[in-house]
């Protein structure tokens, strides 16, 4: 017998708090959305957000229809060293793996290179790559997100209502967020360290560990803060020079 629908009331509860738990979980999928465009030509970055945010939403839906499929997931296929390994553990390293690799690569890139903006060429192949390569990661991210939304409601409109209204104010700062970052070199690098962090934590998670994601928030929220410290204390000190240079 099928479950009762559950009150409007308890429902609008619901949707308010999964809302917010899918924007707190989609902070990864931001920075990761906002590194991977902001190596596109300007012209194509916005649409490289928009369609990256598109997918993601596209990708947790299509989950959640399936979610039967993605619960089945965590049923352990094979064990190693006494830790059995679902499929949910495999695309969680795989992902880990990647988004490590993917990090590495791109603070060489930046550390290493003497231009002040590193851009790939521009064209289809291009943006096309780095798509994929946002689509590939959005499964990843979607899993965990999936997972919340089925144990925190009942009702499957709230859950797809929740992702959209997610995505859609993800939408809205992830532009915001890529400018920044761009504007801002040393950003980028602390940016992808964060990524370095976010890479380990899913291959540690993925290998049977837990990882308090409020701890993980707390790094990457006191580095930030750290960091903007010190970009305001480097303008003072731009501005004073400025100031002796014209008297």
């Amino acid at each position: 017998m099928p479950d009762a629908p559950t009150p409007l009331l308890e429902a609008l509860i619901a949707l308010l708090t999964l809302t917010l738990l899918e924007i707190i979980l989609g902070i990864d999928n931001i920075l990761v959305l906002s590194i991977m465009t902001n190596r596109l030509p300007e012209r194509q970055q916005p649409a490289g957000r928009f369609i990256g945010l598109l997918g993601a939403m596209a990708m947790r839906i299509l989950l959640l229809v399936f979610m039967k499929a993605i619960m089945g997931l965590t049923a352990p296929l094979f064990a190693i060293a006494g830790h059995d390994v679902s499929g949910h553990d495999l695309i969680l390293i795989a992902g880990g793996l990647f988004l490590l690799a993917k990090a590495v690569y791109e603070i060489h890139q930046h550390v290493e290179s003497t231009e002040a903006h590193v851009r790939r060429p521009g064209g289809s192949a291009v943006f096309f790559w780095v798509i994929i390569q946002i689509m590939l990661l959005d499964i990843v991210f979607s899993l965990d997100s999936v997972i919340t939304a089925v144990g925190m409601a009942r009702d499957l409109w709230v859950m797809i209502t929740a992702i959209v209204l997610a995505i859609v104010m993800m939408m809205f700062f992830a532009g915001p967020i890529g400018r920044f970052i761009q504007k801002h070199p040393t950003l980028a690098v602390l940016a992808l360290s964060f990524l370095v962090l976010i890479g380990v934590t899913l291959i540690v998670e993925g290998c049977g560990g837990h990882v308090d994601k409020a701890y993980l928030y707390f790094a990457m929220g006191f580095s930030l803060i750290v960091e903007l410290l010190n970009l305001r204390l480097l303008q003072k000190r731009r501005s004073r020079r400025l100031a002796g240079a014209t008297s």
